[in-house]
């Protein structure tokens, strides 16, 4: 649908309610952190109150397994102290962290395949069980412990008593996890999924999922005060970064690698009926502006120029916009906002600056549908037939390279949400990502086995719509996730797109293009299928990004202008 043009007017955004009780935690001297969990009262040998405060104040415990430091940390100034001065060399290399807060509190940690407890007190280390892998993190409710193992792809459940093994839990991602309780519920973080997995404790039926805002989580715990429990996520990562070397005066600047870790809320909101989560979010100006540069002598007469703006989603809303340069009007089509610029005369040489500039909240999703919840889902819809299963974008669907390879990645799978989580994983063993030139199509790409996002995105598309699933282009730009720099203008590297599918009866979902092809042959994460970070910014859902009315004249769009593209994250926005 397209609506008469109107004048755009900026309206003033409403305040932007940001996250006033979030800090982010940056435990001094440490290096990485691998463990995490909340006690109440004094901890260890002479220690003394929080800030001055009673000795019931909650404490924030962390391992360091890098130096062996098990870690009491201030949760208001990040002052950090040793609890074990005297034990470090059984703490090195230790994994995960639990308390038991019965008559004598009890330590629990992991180091290499084994499973250790120690009073909070000699902090000397007790051996309790190991397993023939590695373990990672270790929970304790009651009786029963719980510890996590990724070579063994489970949550093994221990007897605290016996040491004996009563049962496992199928791990719900494909990385390293560490894990918490609260209540019936089993908590767990993957650092490889950059997901917080709520679990039933009984089951290991998963509840919902989220997305981190930061890469590598590698413990979580819940504190619990004033009536409400605010979920804590550790990371732990390295960074590049330019340093100043004086010994090289011709030179100075080298990149070097330095540890980051840190301790930040994870705020989300589940919507059961909807079947989605929402987690932490951001407050962010976008901007988009071209400048006429053109290759050639051209002069255009009446021309239009239209970009999207960015889209209303469950993940996303549009603040406010407003133009850059020249003034814009704006359309409707198909339900997606589009800024509309006019030039009655583009004359040779003519120097332009023009587009706009949104305020956009942004937060990260994850929907959780299972194939039993699409076992009976109705036929897809003559209308979406027709737009979503025809080849539209030189998807290249006759060529027998591609029929094939659509034929090959699903074999005889029915289920819908089987059939194209297949197709992606098949896609990800024949591709490997690299930047090109041009967007190829698929059946080149797929004889070539290499492919920029745009290229994983065509071969995506013409497999899903070869097996009868509808799907669609969207996108355009990543805001770059530097959380911690706000108010600081970033411009992204490259522009990007992935895709969204369509289950008929329940709705549009969202599948990155290549960012989860990882791990050489699998197993692939699925942290972003059916789920985006917070750093993706939909623009122009089912329509062209941009488009020129100078096409219909022999001048490509590419050949008229260069586009400049900003972001600025403003603050982190409240729990949702």
């Amino acid at each position: 649908m397209v609506v008469s043009p109107q004048n755009y007017s900026s309206k003033p955004a409403p305040p932007t309610p940001y996250a006033r009780s979030v800090r982010t935690i940056r435990p001094i001297g440490v290096y990485q952190l691998y463990g995490l969990t909340f006690v109440q009262g004094q901890v260890g040998l002479g220690a003394a109150p929080f800030n001055g405060g009673e000795i019931d104040t909650y404490r924030l415990l962390t391992l360091d397994p890098l130096r062996g430091y098990l870690l009491q940390v201030d949760p208001i100034n990040d002052n950090t102290t040793i609890l074990n001065p005297h034990q470090v060399n059984n703490f090195l290399d230790a994994t995960g962290l639990a308390v038991d807060e019965s008559i004598v509190p009890t330590l629990w940690f992991c180091r290499e395949n084994s499973v250790y407890s120690c009073t909070l007190g000699d902090f000397l280390p007790q051996h309790f069980v190991r397993l023939p892998y590695p373990a990672n993190g270790v929970a304790v409710a009651g009786s029963t412990l719980y510890v996590t193992c990724q070579k063994a792809g489970y949550i093994l459940l221990f007897d605290r008593a016996t040491g004996r093994q009563t049962g496992k839990l199928a791990a719900p991602g494909v990385g390293i996890e560490n894990l918490t309780i609260r209540g019936d519920e089993l908590w767990v973080c993957d650092r490889t999924e950059q997901s917080v997995y709520c679990l039933d404790r009984t089951s290991g039926e998963i509840r919902c999922s989220l997305l981190t805002p930061f890469e590598c989580p590698t413990a979580l715990a819940f504190c619990s005060e004033q009536g409400q429990d605010t979920l804590y996520v550790a990371y732990a990562t390295e960074e590049s970064y330019l340093r100043d070397n004086p010994n090289n005066p011709e030179n100075p600047l080298e990149i070097a690698i330095r540890d980051r870790s840190f301790i930040h809320p994870l705020h989300f909101r589940v919507q059961e009926a909807e079947r989605y989560a929402l987690s932490n979010g951001y407050l962010i100006e976008m901007s988009y502006v071209e400048e006429l540069s053109p290759l050639d002598e051209v002069e255009l007469e009446n021309l239009r120029w239209q970009i999207a703006l960015p889209a209303d989603t469950p993940r996303q809303t549009l603040k406010q916009v407003e133009p850059i340069g020249l003034p814009f009007t704006e359309e409707v089509q198909d339900g997606q906002r589009v800024a509309v610029f006019h030039f009655s005369t583009l004359k040779p040489g003519e120097a332009r600056l023009f587009g706009w500039k949104a305020h956009l909240e942004v937060r990260s999703i994850k929907y959780l549908l299972t194939p039993q919840d699409v076992e009976d889902i109705p036929e897809l819809s003559p209308e979406f037939q027709q737009r979503y299963l025809v080849d539209d974008d030189e998807l290249a669907m006759d060529k027998p390279t591609v029929r094939q390879a659509a034929w090959e990645a699903i074999g005889t799978e029915t289920n819908i949400l089987r059939k194209i989580l297949k197709i992606r994983d098949y896609v990800y063993e024949r591709l490997s990502y690299g930047i090109r030139p041009r967007i190829d199509p698929p059946d080149v790409v797929l004889d070539r086995g290499i492919g920029s996002c745009g290229e994983y995105v065509g071969v995506l598309m013409a497999l899903a719509r070869l097996n009868g699933i509808a799907c669609r282009t969207v996108g355009r730009y990543k805001c770059p996730p530097r959380a911690e720099q706000q108010g600081v203008p970033l411009q992204p590297d490259y522009n990007h797109v992935w895709l969204e599918f369509y289950v008929p009866g329940f709705g549009w979902l969202p599948m990155e293009s290549n960012t989860d092809d990882v791990v050489e042959r699998g197993p692939y994460p699925t942290r972003f299928f059916m789920g985006l970070p917070w750093t993706h910014i939909e623009l122009g859902k089912g329509i062209p990004f941009e488009t020129t009315s100078a096409r219909q004249q022999g001048v490509r769009l590419g050949n008229l202008a260069l586009n400049h593209v900003r972001f600025t994250i403003l603050g982190e926005l409240a729990a949702p």
